[in-house]
């Protein structure tokens, strides 16, 4: 099988977030996917298991080191950029990837014919459980005082549940580390495995929001950039109105503390039914070859 490798949400090559994306990967079965995603050992891999469109998109399965997800952002950037190069081999303004969670459409923005950003639409967020600081605090090993008090600590889905943490300053997100025991007890009784802690302060002046990202429970200690989490925190932003409106056009930047420096573009809005979200970013081709 043939497969590549792209850098996600990278400004330039061997930044963001690493994917390997297999073509023609309909000839395999759902454990020998499982067992390459181990072997490559990146965040996601993801197979197109039919190179023909169905219902006006592509299938693609997307799996952890550990699991198989409905759901995640950069490897939907990543995959639609590999069917627009690899597949369709001309410029259109949209692919659409048929993943478990549904049809999710990305589209193509190109200067001189080569693409230069893709955003993705993800399904509108939704809010459930919330955490206490008391609870929450010792689980990143951080005293209460550095979580934001004035918003919620709260699960939010755009189709993967993720943990949303307001913290208050750079510092507070450069010293969170996940308290193993503390976290698996808690996960146990939650939909949602992840945490995405973030903050106003960032490295660089011209971004709104630093990030971070824990997922030992997927096998991800610390995710680089996440496009699935980002997406969560865009509907949360906009919702809470963090930035003091129900809307939100933002650069956050992720991936620093793991020396893999990524930008992604959130945009939010509040309607009178939902909150609609998109997610953007860069997608650099790394290498190409062939598994045996």
């Amino acid at each position: 099988m043939k497969y590549y490798i792209v850098d996600v949400f990278a400004e330039e090559k061997y930044h963001g977030n690493q994917l390997a994306v297999f073509i023609d990967a309909g000839i395999i079965a759902s454990h020998q996917m499982q067992r390459i995603a181990k072997e490559i050992n990146y965040s996601e891999t993801t197979f197109i298991t039919n190179n023909q469109s169905r219902d006006g998109g592509y299938d693609v399965r997307i799996f952890t080191p550990a699991q198989e997800l409905p759901f995640a952002g950069h490897p939907t950037l990543g995959t639609a950029y590999i069917i627009q190069q690899e597949i369709v081999k001309q410029p259109v303004d949209k692919v659409t990837l048929n993943l478990k969670v549904g049809q999710i459409p990305v589209t193509l923005h190109y200067v001189d014919n080569s693409v230069e950003l893709l955003w993705m639409q993800q399904l509108p967020p939704i809010f459930g459980q919330t955490f206490s600081v008391d609870a929450i605090a010792p689980l990143l090993n951080l005293p209460i005082d550095d979580i934001d008090s004035n918003f919620p600590i709260q699960s939010v889905s755009t189709g993967v549940p993720f943990i949303i943490v307001p913290l208050k300053t750079l510092a507070a997100v450069k010293k969170a580390k996940v308290n193993l025991e503390p976290y698996f007890a808690l996960i146990s009784n939650t939909e949602a495995k992840a945490i995405l802690v973030f903050c106003p302060e960032t490295y660089h002046q011209e971004n709104n929001l630093n990030v971070r990202v824990f997922c030992d429970y997927l096998g991800i200690p610390e995710d680089p950039a996440t496009g699935s989490a980002n997406g969560c925190l865009a509907g949360y932003l906009a919702n809470y109105a963090y930035f003091g409106a129900d809307s939100v056009d933002i650069r956050v930047e992720q991936g620093y503390e793991i020396g893999r420096d990524s930008l992604l573009l959130l945009k939010a809005q509040k309607t009178d039914a939902d909150i609609d979200v998109f997610v953007g970013g860069k997608v650099i081709m790394v290498a190409r070859g062939e598994f045996v």
